[in-house]
């Protein structure tokens, strides 16, 4: 039962978030994007991304990164949020050097490809590292959180979209994602319930046999 719950709290938070999100803005070259990348705001979002990304790395991944999870989640969530962003350029400039002219001859479309590569390597890296040192039932929603998060606080500071909505379409975006985290909390527990059960009703595996010597002794 909470795992069905859970399910439709994720349906109608994402419905929520997609029915009152604001308008897309209408990109037609990666120089636009590149304008709103050159931002302070934004500049300052991504140094202090990448900064804390790598004290991370450096510090605290030898000091608690096996034994507290969110060092690494924080790590691909913060290069996650910036793939996002690079990523979309990208594929923009795909799509324009399909249609109208090539965006390949600029720079800005190579550096965004460099910072997708290097991006989304870290976080597979550091990904596969939180999966094999800690529970996926744990790490799935917790990652998903904090990924959510900070990528929708890159775009609000990217693009500024907040400024065109009203407070009640704010409200209700905060609501629809307080209502994700609600469904995928409910899901954690009903997955982590689940292995428990699952973990004591197993069979206990019978005792390893006596060594050759007791053996002889007891005869």
């Amino acid at each position: 039962m909470f795992g069905v719950v859970g399910c439709i709290l994720c349906v109608v938070g994402s419905v929520g978030i997609v029915l009152h999100a604001p308008k897309e803005r209408e990109i037609n070259s990666v120089g636009e994007i590149w304008h709103f990348a050159t931002q302070p705001g934004f500049i300052v979002y991504s140094c202090v991304a990448v900064v804390g990304a790598l004290f991370l790395i450096f510090w605290a991944v030898k000091r608690s990164g096996h034994r507290k999870m969110l060092v690494y989640i924080a790590i691909c969530s913060l290069m996650g949020s910036l793939t996002v962003i690079s990523v979309k350029a990208v594929a923009i400039a795909l799509k324009l050097s399909f249609s109208e002219s090539n965006q390949f001859i600029y720079v800005q479309t190579w550096f965004f490809i460099f910072v997708v590569i290097i991006c989304c390597l870290v976080q597979l890296n550091y990904l596969n590292k939180a999966l094999d040192s800690f529970n996926t039932a744990v790490v799935s929603p917790v990652y998903y959180v904090m990924f959510t998060i900070l990528t929708i606080l890159a775009n609000m500071i990217m693009y500024k979209d907040w400024v065109s909505q009203s407070a009640t379409q704010i409200a209700t975006q905060l609501c629809g994602f307080v209502t994700i985290v609600a469904g995928t909390f409910l899901l954690h527990k009903t997955n982590t319930s689940s292995t428990d059960r699952h973990a004591e009703s197993a069979p206990t595996p019978p005792p390893p046999p006596p060594p050759p010597d007791q053996i002889c002794v007891q005869g």
